[in-house]
């Protein structure tokens, strides 16, 4: 192997300029991954520990919004990391972004109120949003997208595997040491993560002349949180429905649609755009932005109540509940590294997407036949199907957005993308939370009127109480629960048949053979 001549580097004259050797970019890769899992884990860490949490923390009728309040926030600060990423460089957004996440982290475990932990997610939120978003940039910066299927890959699976430990240790925590480890343990390797990142991100950094979009940033938080309170207005008001003659709810949407025009305008008139809208002028990015929108809105909101249904309809243990949901971890890391492999090899992507979102309806409309006292064999089968369509579809729209821009905006063409995918899983989740919820209590309150005895009013049960209930009520509330959320996929599948007919306008570019660092002249690719 031959060491590249470094003089050609120009992103910082007092520094060596960074050689991409393979060596290298297996180092950064790793420590990549091992932050991203720390960002994925908690979007599924809660979902087993959540009906105990709710029930302990009196917050049933709110608790969509342990998962909303943390997507919320990855979402609103997604475009921030982006930007600031192609900015000022990615080492030190990234180091700030696990420090915040590990600091979220804590709160959460120490907190005693509901909103107390809604708050401190929020902040855990502000923190992943950047491991996710950086992460995806980085890999792009080191390496060609010729070959980054095969590192895609891994990344795409390793959000499956998540969602899946992540049940699986909530659940642990919940019947051994308590929820709060769910949390807590995210800090030491937090502090582990800092740490082997201070040492392996070796990222140029570098200023640029251009003003910050500072009213950019301002306006995408607001129509952002405009956007996700309105969708989750029957949650936030205690679930007395959209009433449009309330002023407060008439005031929300009015000022989250004059924050959206007016985030349009300040985007188009900005110098340097925290969004740029020219990109969706690149027909490639427009059709994957699409695709990542309805597969959040789809998905991770179909996802985030299944253990709680688990639990409450088929009697499953809390970890229990985590290892029936193996089969689509592993649906999702066949997919995931088999498609990354197989877009190496040949350069072809735009299949991948259109089959997996075939497959992912076809899972959506099987799962609208869930019953309390089915199979988990049957159950499995579900699952896994949705795990095959997950994971040949999100690496692989992300692959070909940054394909498809100049090296110079790969951080904010990323972000972007994965901006888009968040709002629609933050909206989804709201939305799914909101029909499930109401339909929920509706059928509770039908069986257990509010203040029974016995602390099993319908706002505080746990799944222990539900399995010491005698017949014929444990009956009646495993049949509330399916018939609640059986009926709600209904309404997530039309999404995933628009991302279907997305997906065949998605124009194949050919794979870029140099990576992003190389190509805006910040590093050498050794040979």
């Amino acid at each position: 192997m031959t060491e590249p001549t470094p003089a050609l580097v120009e992103h910082d004259a007092g520094r060596a300029p960074v050689v991409l050797t393979q060596r290298t970019i297996w180092i950064i890769f790793g420590a990549l991954m091992a932050s991203m899992f720390l960002s994925s884990l908690d979007q599924s860490i809660v979902g087993t520990a959540m009906p105990t949490i709710v029930g302990e923390l009196d917050g049933v009728e709110h608790q969509g919004w342990l998962i909303t309040a943390y997507i919320l926030a990855i979402a609103v600060v997604m475009p921030l990391y982006g930007k600031v990423g192609d900015v000022v460089g990615r080492r030190w957004p990234f180091l700030v972004a696990i420090a915040l996440f590990t600091i979220g982290s804590a709160g959460s475990g120490f907190a005693q109120t509901f909103p107390e932990l809604v708050a401190w997610r929020g902040v855990q939120g502000l923190g992943g949003g950047g491991l996710i978003i950086l992460s995806q940039a980085i890999i792009a910066d080191i390496v060609p997208a010729r070959e980054r299927g095969k590192y895609m890959g891994p990344m795409g699976a390793l959000f499956g595997i998540s969602a899946v430990v992540g049940p699986l240790l909530g659940g642990w925590f919940t019947e051994g040491p308590g929820w709060r480890w769910s949390f807590w343990v995210n800090v030491p390797v937090g502090i582990a993560a800092i740490v082997v990142s201070w040492f392996a991100l070796k990222l140029p950094s570098h200023k640029d002349s251009k003003p910050f979009d500072y009213l950019g940033a301002i306006l995408v938080v607001l129509a952002t949180s405009g956007i996700v309170l309105v969708t989750s207005w029957e949650s936030l008001v205690g679930g007395s429905g959209y009433d449009w003659s309330d002023g407060r709810l008439i005031g929300l949407v009015v000022a989250t649609a004059v924050a959206i025009a007016l985030f349009i305008v300040v985007e188009l008139r900005a110098t340097d755009p925290l969004i740029p809208l020219r990109l969706f002028r690149n027909s490639t990015f427009t059709v994957a932005t699409i695709i990542g929108l309805v597969l959040g809105m789809g998905m991770f909101s179909a996802l985030a109540f299944l253990p709680t249904f688990l639990q409450m309809s088929t009697g499953a243990g809390v970890t229990e509940s985590g290892f029936l949901m193996l089969p689509m971890m592993v649906g999702v890391m066949l997919t995931a590294i088999g498609s990354g492999l197989a877009i190496t090899k040949t350069g072809r992507y735009k299949l991948f997407p259109i089959v997996g979102l075939a497959i992912t309806a076809a899972g959506m409309v099987w799962l609208t036949t869930i019953t309390g006292d089915m199979s988990m064999v049957l159950f499995g089968a579900m699952i896994f199907v949705l795990g095959v369509g997950l994971g040949l579809t999100m690496q692989t729209i992300v692959l070909a957005v940054q394909n498809s821009v100049d090296p110079h905006e790969i951080g904010v063409a990323t972000s972007s993308n994965n901006f888009f995918r968040e709002i629609g899983a933050a909206v989804g989740t709201a939305l799914f939370s909101t029909i499930f919820t109401t339909k929920l209590t509706s059928n509770l309150l039908a069986v257990l009127p509010a203040g029974q005895d016995g602390g099993d009013s319908a706002g505080s049960l746990t799944p222990s109480a539900v399995a010491q209930l005698p017949e014929p009520l444990h009956t009646q509330i495993v049949d509330a629960y399916t018939n609640a959320l059986a009926p709600s996929f209904w309404y997530l599948v039309p999404l995933v048949l628009v991302g279907l007919v997305a997906a065949l306008f998605l124009k194949e570019v050919k794979l870029s053979d140099t990576a992003g660092m190389v190509a805006r002249g910040e590093a050498v690719a050794a040979h």
